[in-house]
């Protein structure tokens, strides 16, 4: 590494981080012994304990050297996620965690056993402290008959309160909040109730929710068409005896993620019978409905996923990651980091402001190694999931702090310029990363998956039709490198830019299969990166509250926030910057000081969809909406969204009436009220930044309000 870098790495240090930011690295991130006592001293202490560890997977004669360089780079802007910074080389500590923060469970099974069975593995992958995302429309649809029972089964939304429950109860014994991602079909019969569902006050609170749309149900709306809502007929009923499986009012052959027990035909298809045909418009209109008020159901573009997916010739993907940015098979997990671009950015706020890309991809190179490293360290509870990632060893290395390097650099959010420089920090992130795949994997090793012989099928050539251009014929042997490089859709875009590279890679095989993915960073960018913007966003705001959970307190706590540009801006141009200064004042920001409330919902969609090009996993990111934002305009977002290509798409509107989120601005608290029924009857309305005594607690008025409505302190 160059002097010139030291020097310019220890100047980024000068900025002192916040306290709303040394309290999250301290609660979250900061090793402690059994008596609360700390371990690490300071943030630099945390990092070495890292870098120490990571290394710990190197030759014993590496170690020394490879722990240095990845302190370098973890001085330098590499930050990997939550589950690596707690728990990596605290063993001694906290021997039952994981240092991997998201997994995918395995299919829930049709059956009392198999739900009961997941839930098991749920608990104990929540405890070891990974998120974990499941698919619930494999499981029959309300009312449907149960012949092992006699009975009536109550629907997939009954079997996850037991989820949620679970979920619950591990994380308040653990005094971190649990993570969960429920997805479920969009031509499922309950797929109206489970888009209602979050508006029954503290009902599935431990998730978030996703549909799974399909090219198909897109299709269907375009043209206003009907839209069939269809389940796996049961062959054990008498009515799979009598109905004729040819009659296609009654049954729909298609593809399934289980075979097993069902009525199949010869191309592998599933006889499902339809129980409901509505309007595809209508369902749309309420899934758009429920996204305005309530901020969900999320949307996954399925097809999308899986025509995308690097292991495409192994994988047929049903289920995210909690926050989206990993669509992961059947026990698939993934260790994520990511890097923050704002320790790249020379001469900020300036005429002469400018992007260091040559440290970047250095950075990116030893980060990579890193990242890698922590497959032999993962700690993951279910042997199942330790299989998965050893055999893939797929990793998501993002960035953080995008939209606040668009303001260092003078650019505003959303603007042409802004959306060429998100596509190129992705495509060096990207180049640089296959191209040191190719050099770990020389050294250590292809990932196993890519070493194996895989059978052509008939499916795989329909998928891929350019592989019989190439003379391939079902029962031909090919090996997992060549599916993986030379027929994956996602790393011939690579080959555009270096075809050189994947042709390598097709003969020696990736050190694994997948490389990035831009997680929500919420605590990392508030705690290591002294509140840089979170993951791929635009800072929330320049000066906000931020809503924190407290072990062993019922209601969320109330902290200032600043953002980091508006930090550094007072700290190295102006220390008299006001974010409230008169428009013709000296002490006025810049105009391309700008935040989420000032980017249209288009905008922000164009830059998640020029940095998709370039992410071979996906991308957590949130459109923000104002309060006030007409429903009717807000509906075509989604359009646009698939009509962009991207693989998912969420919205965010302030919505007092519904919930009060993590982050929150004075404003909207000031403006909004809150009414209390006290126990004589009497109503109380009082602003949302108000604080009340209950409980022998102080809380502001919109976080008690919250926790009473989520029964926290029991039901209204």
């Amino acid at each position: 590494m160059s002097s010139a870098f030291k020097e310019k790495q220890s100047k980024t240090f000068d900025l002192e981080h916040q306290t709303a930011s040394l309290d999250i690295w301290d609660k979250k991130y900061r090793l402690k012994d059994e008596t609360g006592d700390a371990i690490d001293l300071n943030m630099d202490d945390t990092f070495g304990r890292v870098a120490t560890s990571l290394a710990g997977v190197e030759e014993t004669d590496q170690q020394e050297e490879w722990a240095e360089k990845f302190l370098w780079a973890l001085r330098s802007g590499a930050i990997p996620a939550g589950r690596i910074i707690s728990n990596a080389g605290a063993e001694k500590y906290k021997p039952a965690t994981s240092t991997i923060n998201c997994t995918v469970s395995g299919s829930i099974q049709d059956s009392m056993t198999g739900i009961l069975e997941k839930v098991t593995e749920a608990g104990l992958t929540l405890k070891a402290g990974c998120g974990i995302g499941y698919e619930f429309s494999t499981l029959r649809p309300k009312g449907a008959y149960v012949t092992g029972a006699g009975a009536y089964t109550s629907g997939p939304l009954s079997f996850m309160d037991i989820y949620d429950k679970t979920c619950f109860t591990v994380s308040s014994a653990g005094g971190r909040r649990g993570a969960q991602m429920g997805t479920f079909d969009v031509s499922h019969p309950d797929v109206e109730d489970f888009i209602k569902v979050k508006r029954e006050d503290g009902r599935l609170r431990q998730f978030n929710l996703s549909l799974l749309i399909t090219e198909e149900f897109m299709k269907a709306v375009r043209e206003d068409s009907d839209w069939p809502l269809i389940f796996p007929l049961d062959p054990s009923l008498p009515e799979s005896k009598e109905i004729d499986l040819n009659d296609q009012t009654k049954i729909i052959w298609k593809e399934w993620v289980k075979t097993d027990g069902y009525l199949t035909n010869e191309e592998g298809l599933v006889a499902c019978k339809i129980y409901k045909v509505i309007q595809a418009r209508k369902l749309w209109d309420l899934i758009m409905a429920s996204t305005y008020d309530y901020a969900e159901p999320g949307f996954i573009l399925i097809d999308k996923v899986n025509e995308m997916n690097n292991n495409w010739f192994d994988e047929n993907i049903r289920a995210t990651n909690p926050c989206g940015e990993q669509p992961l098979p059947e026990y698939g997990s993934c260790l994520l980091g990511s890097v923050n671009l704002t320790r790249f950015v020379n001469n900020p706020f300036t005429e002469k402001a400018s992007f260091d890309w040559d440290i970047f991809n250095e950075v990116v190179v030893v980060f990579t190694r890193m990242l890698d490293n922590v497959v032999e360290i993962n700690g993951l509870p279910i042997q199942q999931q330790r299989n998965e990632i050893l055999r893939k060893r797929r990793h998501g290395m993002g960035f953080l702090g995008l939209g606040s390097t668009m303001t260092m650099l003078q650019m505003k959010y959303g603007s042409e310029e802004s959306l060429s420089f998100t596509e190129e920090v992705s495509k060096n992130l990207a180049l640089t990363g296959w191209r040191a795949a190719l050099e770990l994997s020389k050294e250590k090793g292809p990932a196993p998956i890519l070493t194996e012989d895989f059978v052509v099928s008939k499916e795989m050539l329909s998928h891929r039709p350019e592989m019989l251009d190439d003379g391939f014929v079902v029962g031909d042997k090919i090996k997992g490198s060549v599916l993986h490089a030379k027929y994956s859709k996602y790393m011939q875009k690579i080959a555009s830019e270096d075809p050189e590279l994947v042709d390598e890679l097709s003969r020696v095989g990736a050190r694994f299969t997948h490389h990035s993915s831009i997680a929500p960073t919420g605590t990392i960018s508030l705690s290591i990166g002294n509140n840089v913007s979170n993951g791929i966003e635009p800072s929330f705001a320049h000066h906000y509250f931020r809503n924190v959970i407290r072990e062993k307190k019922k209601t969320k706590e109330k902290v200032d926030v600043y953002s980091f540009e508006l930090l550094s801006y007072i700290d190295r141009i102006n220390p008299k910057a006001d974010i409230n200064a008169e428009p013709d004042s000296d002490n006025r920001l810049p105009d391309y000081f700008i935040s989420a409330e000032d980017v249209s919902p288009k905008q922000h969609v164009d830059v998640q969809s020029a940095s998709q090009k370039w992410i071979d996993s996906s991308i957590s990111k949130t459109a923000n909406v104002p309060t006030d934002f007409e429903f009717e305009e807000f509906k075509d977002i989604y359009l646009y969204a698939h009509e962009k290509g991207l693989k998912g798409c969420t919205t965010f509107r302030f919505n007092p009436e519904v919930h009060q989120g993590v982050l929150v601005k004075e404003k909207d608290l000031k403006n909004t009220m809150y009414t209390f029924v006290l126990e004589n009857g009497e109503e109380i309305e009082v602003p949302g930044d108000e604080e009340i005594e209950y409980d022998g607690e102080t809380h502001s008025a919109a976080n008690l309000f919250d926790a009473l409505k989520e029964g926290y302190y029991g039901k209204f």
